[in-house]
């Protein structure tokens, strides 16, 4: 960092204002009289989008070839954080190859809704999820000495508006919803840079949002990167310098180069703080460039060969009645669509990839015996589905359905396609669906197939993966890291969502996905963590080393997975903790830990967690920190957030020490709550019993009374001042010293 500060020290006003802005669509300023490179930075965040000609940020122009991987969505269906980390690693390699400096991703926005269209290449409806997959893809492209830039922080949930819309988030939702995920990211992986996002968040943009980009991503979270923004996302250079940002793309943006200038010139902005956000950049320049990186050739087969072993673990069994799965050599097959020759494997916008060589399903079916082809003519399909042992239709989402910059409008695959799942299913003796999609549909059609395959948008060769999950070479070790739901009517936040384009109100709070649907007992089509296998696990001997805990103890829970089945498979081991006690609103139950392993017939392995305190905390707002409530809490596995296993009860013990600021009008079960509060604030009771008694003579209990419980409910929910005008001997100035007396303590 001192050469870098001698550096800065060298520069002229005009040169730093102008490495804020960057030098172009895709590069950032460079200096050659002090040997300051130009650092050129590209889309990811499954591939890598490198532009050479006309250039733009919505995926409309050509870039150079690079290997097509699984997209958000599919990558986090493996619930392998080691896969994501070795398709970071491929991604960190190709970008070294073509001197590129930072990747734009990986894309770790909570899914607020399956209708955003950019939820295809975002990793998860749950934080833990998120953060996970987003540090392992982290750690493997900056293997590489290439930074990666995760992105869009914060609350960027929408695409309708999300340029200027304002999202109206609590500060609890905030922290361990949308926050969360970024936070374990950026703690477990240390990236380059972070990008934000384009909206606001209560009130103000997140460029220029104090509270996101320094007091709580750099002083409380120690990121010690730099934050580019996202392509024309900044408002007010000056104010989101002070802010906390470093670099606005893309440029070169003389207005604002102008504006910084001027501002230092003034005295609006301290030079020492636009020379922090110079040394920033310069240290991701000279980390890229100067860090003994080599440029090698990349390997395209090997990048191909790693794209299929990915999707192969992505792919997510849904369903799988009478066997349906896997198919066999022997039987005649139909394959039906035009997926089937042509599949969709990746979306629209910025993240589009110019592949590699993409493959299909039917370039490694085509071979086999008994094995025939329909495009989707239905008389002709349902005719040729008669005379098959098993037909596979392969279906989904068209392009226009999902992308960046619109979102979609229900959760419907096209008309012609449940018509043809529909009447095939009639015709056929086994069908089998195999979709292609960024995000969930609705199955209207369920009930008439006998196995669903989800592939996502599974990378440009999803066709070769796919094949080997449908013929056994590979058994299906994906879930969902997202719920289907039944009805678009059933998401946590219908129907407000897509319809707000200035204030966006996340009125939905922390009840996000699963935590919505098992919270409010709502059906779905298929929950968080729901995927089959073709062999099967049973889970013995869970053990929790200690019952009884404080919130600075940390636990260990272990549980005995075994393949009982006929095949070598991968399982993922889901740990949820559920709330049995307390009064703070929290979900049914919050996953807390995931583990893939990979067993042999008959194996047996151990599989191990850590629980701390956050496994059990939540966001006191007024205590601005991570509380937990002394409880109950129930330790599970579950195969899915609706499925659980096992279970062990633990009772956890608070240490922590917050009392709320009371006042006059705080209701009396709110004292009653704090056992300093309650002693105090029973004296004044008692003083006021004792005077009501000496004045009132003793009345014989009359029929209709309220009762005790009712009595005590509206005595709770009374504010202390009202006591003045039930109660004697009391008056309200001894009650205002007795709440000053409580809020003098300790916080």
């Amino acid at each position: 960092m001192e050469k870098i500060k001698e550096l800065v020290a060298k520069m002229t006003l005009e040169e730093k204002a102008k490495l804020f802005t960057g030098s172009d669509f895709w590069h950032t300023e460079g200096l050659e009289r002090l040997g300051i490179p130009s650092m050129l930075v590209t889309d990811g965040p499954h591939g890598l989008r490198k532009q050479v000609k006309a250039v733009d940020h919505l995926g409309l122009s050509e870039s150079k070839t690079a290997i097509c991987f699984p997209s958000g969505s599919a990558l986090a269906a493996s619930f392998n954080p080691e896969l994501a980390e070795k398709v970071g690693t491929e991604l960190g390699k190709i970008a070294s190859s073509e001197d590129v400096g930072v990747i734009l991703g990986p894309a770790m926005n909570i899914k607020r809704s399956p209708l955003c269209g950019r939820n295809f290449e975002y990793l998860s409806e749950d934080p833990y999820v998120s953060g996970k997959m987003a540090a392992g893809l982290v750690k493997g492209i900056q293997k590489e000495h290439v930074g990666a830039c995760p992105k869009h922080f914060l609350a960027n949930n929408q695409e309708y508006y999300r340029m200027t819309s304002n999202s109206v988030v609590d500060d609890r939702t905030l922290r361990e919803i949308y926050l969360a995920g970024f936070e374990q990211m950026v703690k477990e992986s240390d990236p380059a840079s972070i990008m934000c996002s384009y909206n606001k968040i209560n009130g103000t943009y997140a460029s220029e949002n104090k509270k996101f980009l320094t007091d709580i991503l750099r002083d409380e979270w120690n990121f010690d990167g730099f934050v580019m923004t996202d392509w024309g996302a900044c408002n007010d250079p000056v104010d989101s310098i002070k802010a906390g940002l470093d670099l606005a793309m893309p440029g070169p943006a003389e207005e604002n180069v102008k504006k910084i200038r001027e501002a230092v010139e003034n005295g609006d902005l301290d030079e020492s703080v636009l020379d922090r956000a110079a040394e920033r950049i310069l240290k991701a320049v000279f980390a890229a460039y100067e860090d003994g990186k080599q440029k090698k050739e990349y390997d395209f087969a090997a990048g191909h060969e790693a794209a299929r072993q990915a999707e192969a673990e992505c792919a997510v069994l849904l369903k799988n009645e009478s066997h349906a799965l896997p198919l066999s050599e022997g039987e005649k097959v139909l394959f039906i669509g035009d997926f089937t020759k042509a599949p969709r494997y990746q979306g629209g916008g910025s993240s589009h990839i110019n592949p590699y060589r993409v493959s299909s399903v039917w370039d490694q079916v085509k071979d086999k015996e008994n094995v025939s082809y329909e495009g989707g003519s239905l008389e002709q399909a349902v005719r040729a589905a008669g005379e098959a042992d098993k037909v596979v239709i392969f279906a989904g989402l068209p392009d226009d359905y999902e992308s960046e910059g619109i979102d979609r409008k229900h959760l419907n695959i096209p008309e012609e396609q449940v018509r043809l799942i529909t009447e095939i299913s009639k015709a056929a003796k086994s069908t089998v669906v195999v979709l292609h999609n960024g995000a969930p549909v609705a199955m209207p059609w369920i009930d008439g197939a006998d196995a669903v395959l989800e592939v996502y948008l599974g990378g440009e060769a999803v066709g070769e993966a796919a094949a080997d999950l449908l013929y056994g070479k590979v058994s299906p070790s994906g879930r969902l890291a997202e719920t289907f739901p039944v009805r678009i009517e059933d998401t946590p936040c219908y129907p407000y969502y897509g319809v707000e384009k200035e204030d966006v109100v996340y009125r939905e709070g922390i009840m996000v996905g699963y935590r919505h649907y098992e919270t409010m007992k709502r059906d779905v089509l298929f929950p968080f963590g729901h995927g089959l296998s073709y062999s099967h696990f049973s889970y013995q001997n869970l053990r929790v080393d200690q019952k009884e805990v404080t919130d600075q103890d940390t636990i260990r829970v272990s549980v005995d997975v075994t393949n009982d089945g006929t095949m070598k498979a991968k399982e993922v081991v889901q740990l949820y903790v559920e709330r049995r006690s307390g009064e703070v609103v929290r979900p049914v139950r919050e996953l807390r830990g995931f583990e893939k392993v990979e067993l042999e017939c008959g194996e047996t392995k151990t599989v191990s967690f850590c629980l701390d305190k956050r496994a059990f905390a939540y966001w006191n707002e007024g205590a601005g920190d991570w509380m937990v409530e002394t409880g109950e809490h129930m330790i599970q596995i579950g195969k899915s957030a609706h499925e659980i296993l096992l279970q062990e009860l633990v009772h956890v013990t608070s240490t922590s020490a917050y009392h709320p600021r009371y006042t006059v009008n705080t209701p009396i079960g709110v004292f009653m709550q704090d056992p300093h509060a309650r002693q105090v604030i029973g004296g004044i009771l008692g003083k006021m019993m004792e005077g009501k008694k000496k004045e009132e003579p003793k009345e014989k209990k009359e029929d209709g009374v309220l009762s005790k419980e009712a009595t005590d409910a509206t005595a709770a929910a009374t504010p202390l001042r009202s006591l003045v005008s039930f109660g004697r001997n009391v008056t309200l100035q001894e009650m205002q010293d007795a709440v000053d007396l409580l809020n003098a303590r300790e916080r």
